[in-house]
């Protein structure tokens, strides 16, 4: 009995400061407010607010102190018997999310607007598992991974729109012209790690967006690119018309033309760029760049002192990465056929960031089901767009809470060395 009063005691206490960091966190938040009358504006308060904002989180904290009493460990930790058989079915849970994605389109509930963010969720998708090859695999924290989705998708327009080239065509280029630029950021930041890295890596991609903006002879400044070709399948254009000598996808097949046919279309080609660079990023981890990878990002000096050369270990990541960053940008542009700076600002970066943290680093499928918990959900709940920044920062702290290493966290090395018998 005295221990359990001591426990309360204790649940209590930390209730009690709880509340007083709420009170003072609130306070300038919702205890002040602008009155506007006749005499003008008028400084009110609502201490009101701020006392319920200081209960509520009393009382969640002392309920969360009990609740972990009774269970015996951490209340928003799950148990072991839950987090064990599902990191041991991952290859099955992987191949059910394929085939659910390859069906998802004929589906008797998919829509238009279904299929239309599927499609965005997947562009975030291959954005995480790029940027999961620099910081899951390699270890290199980088924030500035929108300057390459920026300029996969600068490069696909002006090559489109200036050249009337096609998407087939400009999609392989902006992927090469988007891992040029990863060797160009890889250069300046081979000595740097940590958060110097971070620090350069972020003031790139803010480098990358004002020349977009200011560069108006070749991006058109702020106004942005407009009329940025749609692909086609094999020639056929998915249009109600097409121009003389060519023909519509429609018209081909004999089928009455719909809307529907091109997003399904884009839909389709995104899922094969994101399953391409599963496969890819899946393959190259046994490969001896890809242990090279691991090496680096376990320990760099152990990585040189095995004769690795960590400049090319270094540039070669961020080439990598880049390069599937630029081939989502390619596809973002044909997606919208509208593209401008405003659309690669810092907050892209730590959305994809936050997509590779909290499914865990190094983990394709963790990244699979952040993009599906960060993006898919404030898509399809529009009223939560506005608390997605919100949302990250309690995501993060339930995270560094519940799972510190990520949902799925895969850090554990491609290849393991056996002892044999003696």
């Amino acid at each position: 009995m005295a221990a359990a009063g001591g426990e309360v005691r204790r649940n209590a206490i930390d209730a009690v400061i709880g509340g007083l960091v709420a009170a003072a966190l609130a306070l300038p938040l919702l205890g002040f407010r602008l009155v506007d009358s006749a005499q003008g504006l008028s400084l009110g308060f609502r201490f009101d607010l701020v006392l319920w904002a200081a209960l509520a989180v009393a009382a969640g904290r002392f309920a969360l102190g009990l609740l972990g009493g009774v269970l015996g460990r951490h209340p928003l930790r799950p148990p072991e018997a839950l987090i064990g058989p599902l990191s041991r079915s991952r290859p099955w849970l992987g191949w059910a999310m394929i085939a659910f994605a390859a069906l998802l389109p004929l589906l008797p509930f998919a829509d238009r607007n279904l299929i239309d963010k599927a499609t965005l969720v997947l562009i975030y998708v291959m954005l995480g598992w790029g940027l999961n090859i620099v910081v899951g695999l390699a270890g290199l924290l980088d924030l500035g991974f929108v300057a390459f989705y920026a300029v996969g998708a600068y490069s696909y327009a002006l090559l489109a729109v200036n050249f009337g080239w096609s998407f087939w065509i400009c999609l392989p280029l902006a992927g090469l012209l988007a891992a040029g630029f990863g060797i160009a950021l890889g250069f300046p930041v081979l000595r740097l790690r940590g958060d110097y890295l971070a620090i350069v890596t972020l003031g790139f991609g803010e480098i990358i967006r004002v020349v977009l903006q200011n560069w108006q002879d070749l991006t058109n400044g702020p106004q942005g690119i407009s009329g940025i070709p749609r692909p086609s399948l094999f020639g056929l254009r998915f249009a109600a018309s097409a121009p003389e000598g060519e023909t519509t996808f429609a018209e081909f097949f004999g089928i009455a033309f719909a809307a529907e046919h091109r997003v399904t279309f884009l839909y389709f080609v995104i899922l094969a760029l994101a399953l391409a660079t599963n496969l890819f990023a899946l393959r190259i981890r046994r490969l001896p760049i890809g242990r090279a990878w691991e090496a680096l990002r376990e320990d760099e000096i152990a990585c040189r002192s095995l004769g690795l050369n960590p400049t090319t270990v270094k540039l070669s990541a961020f080439a990598t990465g880049a390069m599937f960053a630029g081939f989502a940008g390619s596809f973002f542009a044909t997606r919208q056929g509208f593209i401008s700076p405003e659309s690669f600002t810092f907050i892209e970066s730590a959305v994809i960031l936050a997509i590779v943290v909290l499914g865990g680093m190094g983990s394709q499928i963790g990244v699979v089901l952040a993009a599906l918990l960060l993006v898919g959900l404030p898509e399809w709940f529009r009223d939560l767009q506005q608390y997605r920044m919100v949302a990250f920062g309690g995501a993060m702290v339930l995270i560094m809470l519940w799972r510190p290493s990520g949902l799925l966290a895969s850090r554990n090395p491609t290849v393991r060395l056996h002892g044999g018998s003696r």
